[in-house]
């Protein structure tokens, strides 16, 4: 099978530690070219390389078939557009878009093309989300009543990436890891009938936003969406209770360290949690009440692209649809609004 020819639209962080990695392993694909303005990171990792100075280069070079929009939030509805007419398949980052409207226009374009078009909402493929979605499809907890899932942090200095702490469309925690709260409880529970949402700044000297809670709710259960940049004693990363029992799960996948420290994928403890992170199932079966540790399930990225591959490839499903990168869009915009109005929203979404 001939190998996807791939470009990078950055070679920061995400570049480096969530993408090359796994597009570099896998012979589906060839990482191909990255746009950097004015720097050589990727080349020195990777001599067989080209390197772009601009990103015209990307989307006129006809050897490219798949590009990956991971550049600052306010530029993917831009350089998503433009790549899909230069007829390239597409990955963006998550969010998808700063606007649902952005998003919709996208998804049409994509169709008008014929062209794949994905959103990488990566932390679907978290070991400690994957358990946590085994545990809800085997039924362990019966009817669920009430979910919480937090994603915190402990950072009181601002990022030194200014277009991450500059105002403006996109910016704030709601869009950054808010997208993988929603997409996760979207996944898990579908989209919800109303929402309350309190965004605030917490950190000195912040201009963004950088806590929220969301609350999303569903007809017979409540769904809890949490993260603070201001939490240095993190509390468990899931917690569901359901007619049957509880399910308590910290926030514990290994890969983005893993990846941060050097280390390449694809070995055969690749994203295994230690032992000590086990969830805590208490449940009763058969009138039996059981309490004990669960394995975790493991996580792997790289099962992203292996999709990806077969959507191209073999006209398979992609991994996360552009309808469902709209659906977290439309999700905060729905926030901002209660928010703003200090009141729950009904969803009413078409």
């Amino acid at each position: 099978m001939k190998p996807i020819k791939t470009a990078l639209l950055s070679f920061g962080m995400s570049g480096q530690v969530f993408h090359a990695p796994f597009i570099e392993m896998l012979d589906e694909f060839q990482l191909y070219a990255v746009w950097e303005r004015s720097k050589n990171l990727a080349v020195e990792k990777y001599p067989q390389i080209k390197t772009a100075k601009s990103i015209d280069q990307i989307f006129s070079d006809k050897e490219v078939e798949l590009v990956v929009v991971n550049t600052p939030n306010y530029t993917h509805y831009e350089y998503t557009k433009n790549a899909l007419n230069a007829n390239k398949h597409v990955i963006v980052e998550k969010p998808f878009t700063t606007t649902s409207s952005e998003a919709e226009e996208l998804i049409l374009l994509a169709k008008q093309k014929n062209r794949m078009l994905t959103v990488y909402h990566n932390r679907r493929y978290d070991s400690d989300y994957k358990t946590v979605k085994k545990i809800l499809n085997e039924g362990w907890l019966g009817e669920i009543v009430e979910v919480e899932i937090h994603y915190d942090r402990y950072k009181t200095n601002l990022s030194p990436k200014l277009h991450k702490e500059t105002p403006g469309a996109g910016k704030g925690s709601v869009f950054d890891l808010g997208s993988h709260l929603i997409d996760q409880a979207l996944q898990l529970f579908g989209m919800p009938n109303a929402l309350f949402a309190d965004i605030q700044i917490v950190r000195p000297y912040s201009l963004v936003h950088d806590y929220f809670e969301i609350l999303l709710y569903y007809d017979k259960s409540r769904v809890r969406l949490k993260s603070s940049y201001l939490v240095r004693e993190s509390l468990p990363g899931y917690v569901l209770h359901g007619t049957l029992g509880s399910f308590v799960k910290a926030k514990t996948d290994v890969q983005e360290n893993d990846l941060q420290s050097g280390r390449r994928p694809g070995t055969d403890d690749w994203g295994t949690e230690p032992d000590s992170e086990k969830g805590l199932l208490h449940t009763e079966k058969d009138g039996e009440i059981l309490r004990y540790y669960i394995t975790s399930e493991k996580g792997d990225y790289g099962d992203y692209y292996k999709q990806i591959s077969k959507a191209i490839r073999e006209d398979g499903q992609v991994p996360v649809t552009a309808e469902e990168g709209l659906a977290v869009i439309q999700i905060i915009e729905k926030a901002v609004q209660s928010n703003r109005e200090r009141k729950v929203v009904q969803i009413n979404l078409p």
